[in-house]
């Protein structure tokens, strides 16, 4: 009898508190619901490495701990759903809220995940050339202010579900902007300019830049979102705002392609019937010269005549666009031009004056007999 009356009481208690029943099954659900699907990611994630692309691994990556997240966030608050029917509590009056706040942050979490893996696969990819497709720092930029744009919106959202007005955060926000605009034009234009460097990308780090409108020369070190650091050659630091850029003209000579060798040559007039045969000589040289680029222009010829000369000049490419190689390779064609003139018994001219008299008057014959 003893044991009748307790399973009685037993059950007449699951009867009048069901919502126990309810909320432990929720939970267990929510468990069993959150085991599945991580395990389902994870094989599939499996499956997808043995791809070449990187970019279905970095969707199940950025969306495996937000999904496992948003399961336990529904059925815990459908939990609290449950519990505040049956109680009645102030507090579960704040469940809604959560969740909604709780997905918005969650969604937030998988973007902010898949920014920032698409901006590792960027930096880290390479081209079918070798080359990386994308400057590191542009990229760089790029993602931080794609990151800075989602949490904005999710903070303006956000605001909205907990029943702010964002129309007046944003009118606020307008008249915010037009005072700092006027308080911060040189440094909003600093910024502008510094986002058009790394969106055009005339330079970057480690590039050698000049510029004839503004006394700026020298290696970029930094490239700032208000500044751009670069070491001149005496190693000096110039600091130069952004906007400045957006106003000059900007030569890059670290993305030439070749140097130049332009040098006009003169040899004497007493050897102007060799100009023709040196000429010959001098361009098969340079045709043969391993330095020299002869798929670039490539021109040896006579040109001018000068006071004390005539003159032959050589405009050709070397292959090196390093400095210090460059000189290497001008010296050696310019010792070798000499030496092909000189086999050509022929002299480099220099500047000589010659004085023709027609008579001398006897006087001066005289005293120059005496």
């Amino acid at each position: 009898m003893s044991d009748n009356l307790q399973i009685n009481q037993l059950l007449k208690y699951a009867q009048n508190n069901d919502w126990i029943i309810q909320v432990f099954l929720i939970v267990f659900i929510t468990l069993l619901l959150s085991f599945i699907v991580r395990r389902a990611i994870a094989k599939i994630s499996t499956k997808l490495k043995k791809t070449k692309t990187p970019w279905d691994d970095l969707l199940t990556r950025s969306m495996h701990k937000p999904v496992g997240w948003l399961i336990w966030l529904l059925g815990l608050t459908f939990a609290a759903d449950v519990v505040h029917e049956q109680s009645g509590a102030t507090i579960f009056e704040a469940v809604d809220p959560v969740r909604e706040v709780g997905v918005i942050l969650l969604l937030t979490l998988f973007l902010l995940n898949l920014v920032r893996g698409t901006q590792e696969i960027l930096i880290t990819e390479e081209s079918s050339t070798g080359e990386k497709d994308f400057d590191v720092h542009t990229v760089d930029a790029m993602s931080k202010l794609i990151r800075i744009s989602i949490i904005i919106t999710s903070a303006l959202v956000m605001l909205q579900t907990l029943g702010f007005s964002v129309s007046g955060v944003l009118a606020f926000g307008g008249i915010g902007g037009i005072a700092i605009g006027f308080a911060a034009k040189d440094l909003l234009s600093n910024f502008f300019g510094g986002l058009m460097i790394y969106l055009d990308r005339p330079f970057k780090v480690g590039d050698w830049i000049r510029s004839n409108d503004r006394e700026i020369e020298g290696t970029v070190e930094h490239i700032g979102w208000r500044l751009t650091r670069i070491r001149t050659f005496d190693k000096r630091p110039l600091y130069v705002p952004n906007s400045v850029f957006a106003n000059i003209s900007v030569e890059n000579p670290s993305r030439m392609t070749n140097r130049r060798i332009y040098e006009t040559i003169g040899i004497r007039y007493e050897d102007s019937t060799k100009m023709d045969a040196i000429v010959n000589d001098v361009k098969q040289m340079l045709q043969d010269h391993p330095e020299i680029d002869t798929n670039a222009t490539l021109i040896v010829n006579f040109v001018s005549f000068s006071a004390s000369s005539i003159d032959f000049f050589v405009y050709t490419f070397t292959k090196t666009t390093d400095w210090v190689r460059f000189h290497e390779v001008k010296q050696d064609v310019l010792l070798k031009i000499m030496a092909i003139i000189e086999q050509h018994k022929a002299e480099m001219a220099f500047p000589t004056t010659t004085l023709h008299v027609e008579s001398i008057p006897e006087t001066l014959l005289g005293t120059l007999g005496t």
